[in-house]
């Protein structure tokens, strides 16, 4: 836990920190998540559900080149429905994703993003189902790849998909305490951003 805040503390001090130079960006993000989970067992279907996310964000442009990057911490929580029960996971989020934009005049431009997110969990460690256990993991590590609109400067509106690339918990036999399935929880994510 001590990481985690440690991590979030440093996040937070460089977007506190950060000059009002030209290029540099801090705003706001928020959206909404389509969880698009799976587990590794056959007889495990989600019913995907929606979600939310939001907090403090910082885009770098770099003058001259169409190629800059943004940063955000944000509290995320995701939801799938299953037979046995309902899952949600609550996490801090931190995606790094470098940018390709594209100006189309002063009002408006479209960029392509990609790049790292680490999660860290901060609800649940496990949740009791009705013949089963939910463990969640800890932390998590997943990939970003999207795309999005600029307007005025100011108002971003972008679209991409959250790839897990390790497990995201663990559903566990209530008597045995077996593994049955792991869970890998993608999602796809609307966002909207304000920049000052």
């Amino acid at each position: 836990m001590k990481k985690i805040l440690n991590t979030i503390a440093l996040v937070l001090v460089l977007l506190a920190a950060t000059p009002a130079v030209a290029g540099v960006n801090i705003g706001l993000k928020g959206g909404v998540n389509i969880s698009d989970f799976h587990m590794s067992a056959d007889d495990c279907k989600a019913a995907n559900r929606t979600g939310f996310f939001v907090g403090p964000s910082l885009r770098v442009g770099i003058p001259v080149l169409p190629i800059g990057f943004d940063v955000a911490v944000l509290y995320d929580q995701r939801d799938a429905r299953y037979d046995w029960g309902t899952i949600s996971e609550k996490s801090i989020n931190i995606p790094i994703n470098i940018r390709y934009e594209i100006s189309l005049g002063s009002l408006a431009g479209i960029y392509i993003a990609a790049g790292p997110q680490y999660g860290f969990n901060v609800g649940h460690e496990r949740k009791v189902l009705k013949e089963s256990t939910y463990e969640y993991e800890d932390s998590n590590f997943s990939i970003n790849v999207g795309a999005g609109v600029m307007l005025l400067k100011h108002l971003e509106i972008g679209f991409l998909y959250n790839i897990a690339v390790g497990k995201t918990g663990d559903v566990m036999d209530g008597t045995t305490y077996e593994r049955i399935s792991k869970s890998h929880g993608n999602a796809w994510q609307i966002s909207a951003a304000y920049y000052f």
